[in-house]
C-alpha cells in the first residue's frame, strides 16, 4: 500500500524542513565540506534536496550559532556547543510527541 498524502507530508516535514538536525548529527561525527554534507544527506539518510538547499541551510545554521566554519579552512563546517545542545533538545522533543502520540 502507497503512503497517503498526510504521511508524505510528515515525512518532508522531519526531514526536508527540517535539515538542521541531520547537519548537526553528522558535523557532531566529523568536520565536512558542504557538498559533502549534502552526499550523506542522500547516502545515509536517503533526503535528496538540491544543493542550493544544503548551502542555505548551513548559512542560516551559521548565523544561529548552530554550526561554524572551522579556521584556516573556512570552507569546512563543524558543529558548536549551542548546535550540540540544540540538536538534544529536539531529540528529546522529538521522543516526548512519540511518546504522547503512542497507542495503549
Amino acid at each position: 500500500m502507497d503512503d497517503s498524502k498526510a504521511l508524505k507530508r510528515l515525512k518532508d516535514k522531519l526531514t526536508k524542513e527540517n535539515l538542521w538536525i541531520y547537519i548537526v548529527k553528522e558535523l557532531a561525527r566529523e568536520p565536512t565540506y558542504a557538498y559533502k554534507v549534502k552526499v550523506l544527506l542522500r547516502e545515509k539518510y536517503n533526503i535528496n534536496v538540491a544543493t542550493v538547499t544544503v548551502y542555505t541551510v548551513l548559512y542560516r545554521m551559521e548565523r544561529e550559532g548552530l554550526i561554524t566554519r572551522i579556521k584556516g579552512d573556512d570552507k569546512v563546517y563543524k558543529v558548536t556547543e549551542k548546535g550540540l545542545e540544540q540538536l538534544n533538545k529536539a531529540l528529546t522533543f522529538l521522543k516526548n510527541i512519540t511518546r504522547m502520540l503512542e497507542l495503549e
